[in-house]
């Protein structure tokens, strides 16, 4: 455990972002982080005020079975399915984050002390079931502070709207383009207006936009490396900086609309940019890049727990590090796209490619807990 002087030493850098208008949320769940106490230290010495998870942290903590043998045991009697299985799992988990989160979530008045949970990822490209899972997983996780995830994904789109419009707060997730992050936006804003128009109270509507960040460099790095020049080389790492950094220009380009502020008196909340994927992948990068130069107001930084670590540790927040620098952003993704490097081929690759990995994720929990099912004498099927 953290001692009291350990813990006001690490807190200092990380009370400065929040400070700054990041919300710091644990990219991160498992049974054994919730039961430990973990969770609750990490809110109350790490400034922690959310949480986010996904396909392949599940698979990480369930296919590990640690902390979940009692319940497997239980749902192997009942003999349920596997995929209900896996849903009661996550969803209790979920549960007992959100109430972990709760006293964070009435402190902010609903802005913080959120959990994300995701539609099943095999649903990504059909709009009807997403909006029936995410209705679904609303009901079973049972709390305000839920927030179902979304794909961005063109079938998404119209979900995130009509997920919204019934008053149910949204991630959405696997954003990678400015064009398909301004397709978000106006999908949020319509999802406000049918909420309105159905009498919806929309001060209780929350929503985070997730903006992948590491994974844009991990692309284009390794094809600026094939080019090989010095003019690429000399690119390499500041493609996924500049690529966020016009989203927060495109965000407060569309919060600062007058479709906007038609919503903003009846009580509508701007829906946060989160910076995803922050923790970097290239050992040649500084570990805290991703939040030292993606800081300002009104996002979320939702971080793996070493990046949370590294940041608390040796982080170098020095104010705003995005709202100076949308020309050197545009010069330096124009830059990237003169050596051939096409950014819309990048981002279309990267969405897909998310897509397929949580899916790849998802399956492999599935079999997993089909094991663990079989193992204690019913088949689970």
């Amino acid at each position: 455990m953290i001692t009291v002087t350990e813990a006001t030493a690490t807190a200092v850098i990380l009370k400065r972002l929040s400070d700054e208008g990041v919300s710091i949320w644990l990219d991160d769940l498992s049974r054994k982080r919730i039961a430990s106490g973990n969770l609750a230290e990490l809110i109350a010495t790490r400034h922690v005020v959310g949480v986010t998870t996904n396909p392949s942290i599940f698979q990480a903590a369930i296919g590990s079975g640690e902390g979940y043998e009692e319940q497997l045991a239980d749902l192997a009697v009942r003999g349920v399915t596997v995929d209900e299985a896996v849903r009661m799992m996550t969803t209790a988990d979920v549960r007992a984050a959100a109430d972990i989160l709760r006293p964070v979530y009435d402190a902010t008045g609903g802005r913080d002390g959120r959990v994300s949970i995701e539609v099943d990822p095999r649903l990504a490209h059909n709009t009807s079931a997403t909006i029936a899972e995410a209705k679904q997983l609303a009901w079973l996780v049972d709390r305000p502070n839920v927030m179902i995830k979304i794909p961005a994904t063109k079938a998404g789109l119209p979900a995130i709207t009509e997920v919204i419009g019934l008053g149910i707060s949204v991630n959405v997730t696997l954003i990678f383009s400015l064009e398909r992050y301004r397709e978000v936006m106006d999908a949020y804003l319509a999802g406000l207006e049918k909420a309105r128009a159905a009498g919806i109270d929309l001060s209780t509507i929350h929503s985070v936009a997730s903006f992948f960040v590491s994974r844009v460099d991990s692309e284009i790095d390794k094809r600026l490396a094939k080019v090989g020049t010095d003019e690429a080389l000399a690119l390499k790492g500041k493609a996924a900086l500049a690529n966020a950094r016009l989203a927060y220009e495109a965000y407060e380009d569309v919060f600062g609309s007058t479709r906007w502020t038609a919503l903003a008196p009846a009580g509508a909340h701007k829906q946060r940019p989160l910076w995803a994927s922050t923790g970097v992948k290239d050992p040649a990068y500084k570990d805290t890049l991703y939040v030292d130069e993606l800081v300002a107001p009104g996002t979320v930084n939702t971080m793996p727990e070493a990046t949370l670590n590294a940041t608390a540790d040796h982080g170098d927040i020095h104010g705003d590090s995005v709202t100076g620098g949308y020309a050197q952003a545009r010069a330096d993704l124009a830059a990237v796209e003169a050596l051939g490097i096409s950014y819309d081929e990048v981002v279309k690759q990267l969405e897909d490619e998310g897509v397929t990995k949580f899916e790849a994720a998802w399956q492999e929990l599935l079999e997993a807990v089909a094991t663990s099912l079989s193992s204690k004498g019913v088949e689970g099927e």
